[in-house]
């Protein structure tokens, strides 16, 4: 039987924690498929900028205004245009995105900062595929991001968001650097663009859907 609607503009909790509608029912009608996307990467590599630029609905940001403090922004120094951050995410982001009739994706941000990963597990919890965020400037924050999804199977896609300035690095390079499983999709991307970012979320939806085939091909064969 499908889930019962939820709330989706209004509820990222119900949306976090309902299952998603597959499939069709008994009388071959098809029904709504809704999907849930991690969107995890270091601090500042874009996150609430990508599910900014793609929802269709207003997203939901949980912010805190940098103190100057912060153990990223006192290690890094003026480095890498995170000295012009001024905001960081606190708990997650939400959105969503209708990639096309019948197919939705809820899209939850984790935050970057290590103090708050403790919150990554929870929001993985029933999430089909998982985008990793990349800056070529700081590839290294994203080892615990892969390392999460790698260790819970999760299906995911490194998109290199290309800030000015930063490094030109192909996506075997990229790949190489972080050392992905063989297939793992590597994608360029610019966050603030919705086309770029959802180009994004398509191939990581078809790459989702590829890996489970895979996985439960094999477990009956």
């Amino acid at each position: 039987m499908p889930s019962e609607a939820i709330d989706r503009d209004e509820n990222p909790r119900a949306a976090h924690r309902a299952p998603a509608n597959v499939g069709r029912t008994m009388i071959g009608e098809d029904i709504a498929l809704t999907l849930k996307i991690v969107v995890a990467g270091g601090f500042g590599a874009g996150k609430s900028t990508l599910i900014g630029s793609v929802s269709e609905i207003r997203p939901l940001h949980s912010e805190e205004t940098l103190s100057g403090s912060e153990p990223e922004s006192a290690d890094r120094g003026n480095t890498g245009g995170l000295e012009r951050k001024t905001s960081t995410t606190v708990a997650m982001d939400f959105g969503r995105i209708t990639v096309h009739s019948g197919l939705s994706l809820y899209l939850f941000g984790t935050p970057g900062q290590e103090r708050f990963w403790f919150l990554w597990e929870e929001l993985c919890e029933g999430a089909l595929a998982a985008v990793v965020l990349a800056d070529t400037r700081h590839l290294e924050d994203c080892f615990a991001a892969v390392d999460c999804f790698e260790r819970r199977r999760i299906p995911f896609v490194v998109a290199v968001n290309r800030f000015p300035g930063a490094p030109d690095h192909t996506e075997h390079d990229v790949a190489q650097a972080l050392d992905l499983d063989g297939g793992t999709p590597v994608v360029l991307c610019d966050a603030r663009d919705r086309a770029s970012g959802k180009e994004v979320l398509i191939r990581t939806v078809e790459y989702a859907g590829r890996m489970h085939t895979a996985r439960l091909l094999a477990s009956v064969g």
